[in-house]
């Protein structure tokens, strides 16, 4: 039997979030269904209610950075059990066959991820709604188990922000003789510096704000440079094995690209759109240097970096919200106005009305 459920949708590009009543599949025998605690706020929440990426489907909840307890298990689950703390993040299928699947990279699934909200089921082909909602109900190979030495709370960012600056530091095997640059101190750029410290790295912040060094050490930086001064631009040139790129919005690579060591990489994790302006190709040519780019990690990898979250107690920074306020906390992530990360704290959907 299908689920009545209660969250808060977009229904159109232009119009504010509010309460909404959907269905959600009857469980499948793989399936765990996950009464919803708390979902983290991510900007492409933004993007995607707003259709700014070109591919919205209304009504849409969005939503996926999703932390709650298992409610019921289906027939053939044994990995999860009723009453366990457990987090899903921002993919809960895909072809599972594939070579990227079969290599545990599910979000670069050849076929195509199955995403937590604003996509189709690949079974059914009915459309995805994400953690913005009461409960959720999961094929019990996207769920991930949450240890009990995390603020669950504050580990709901983990699914999206933490996972994808983890991804690619692992991935280029950033490691106690390195030395890490990230660019942006948001979501993902504040995950990126515990997570390089924590991993043993010499770790810089970049930013265009002065005024933050004390908050950059706070979270893990050992320097920052102020990208805007060219001195100090200067003074770090030919240094970093590896900067992340956490800046959603277009912006010039060049300058950050002579900060690269012979062999370095710009890894870009939060811009979608054309590099503008262009690279200058000497710049990557006669340093061997490389701009790439990385998503969210996959399941296996996801869970390995809850795991080390538990050992080193590495969680996001939060700010609680009621889902009643999400409209005006899309305003204020808009004008960067959050450390770091939005939280909805879902029991206060029955207040909705």
């Amino acid at each position: 039997m299908a689920l009545s459920i209660l969250g808060y949708a977009a229904q159109s590009a232009t119009t504010p979030l509010a309460p909404h009543s959907f269905q959600r599949r009857e469980p499948r025998p793989d399936d765990v269904v996950i009464d919803i605690l708390y979902c983290g706020v991510c900007h492409s929440d933004i993007h995607q209610a707003r259709n700014e990426w070109h591919s919205s489907v209304y009504p849409m909840v969005p939503g996926h950075e999703i932390i709650g307890r298992v409610s019921v298990v289906g027939a053939e689950v044994t990995s999860f059990k009723v009453g366990e703390m457990v987090g899903v993040g921002c993919m809960v299928d895909s072809c599972q066959h594939c070579s990227a699947c079969q290599a545990g990279l599910e979000p670069y699934c050849e076929k195509g991820a199955t995403w937590t909200y604003n996509d189709k089921d690949r079974h059914d082909g009915l459309p995805t709604f994400g953690g913005y909602s009461e409960r959720i109900v999961v094929s019990d190979k996207f769920v991930l188990h949450i240890s009990d030495k995390l603020d669950p709370k504050a580990a709901a960012p983990l699914l999206c922000a933490g996972i994808t600056s983890w991804s690619p530091l692992r991935h280029w095997k950033v490691g106690k003789d390195s030395k890490v640059a990230v660019i942006g101190l948001g979501g993902l750029g504040h995950m990126g510096l515990k997570f390089a410290k924590a991993m043993g790295a010499d770790v810089t912040l970049f930013t265009r704000t002065p005024g933050k060094e004390a908050e950059a050490r706070r979270l893990g930086a050992d320097h920052v440079v102020l990208s805007t001064d060219p001195a100090q631009m200067q003074a770090v040139a030919r240094q970093f094995d590896f900067i992340l790129d956490t800046v959603p919005s277009q912006h010039d690579l060049n300058p950050y690209l002579a900060t690269l060591n012979l062999n370095g990489v710009l890894c870009l994790v939060g811009l979608l759109e054309p590099i503008e302006p262009p690279v200058q190709a000497g710049m990557v040519v006669l340093g061997r240097r490389s701009i790439s780019g990385s998503a969210i990690g996959g399941i296996a990898e996801t869970q390995e970096m809850l795991d080390f979250c538990a050992e080193h107690d590495i969680v996001s920074d939060i700010e609680m919200i009621d889902i009643q306020n999400i409209n005006h906390a899309y305003e204020r992530m808009l004008k960067s106005d959050v450390r770091y990360r939005f939280v909805i704290d879902l029991a206060s959907l029955k207040k909705a009305g």
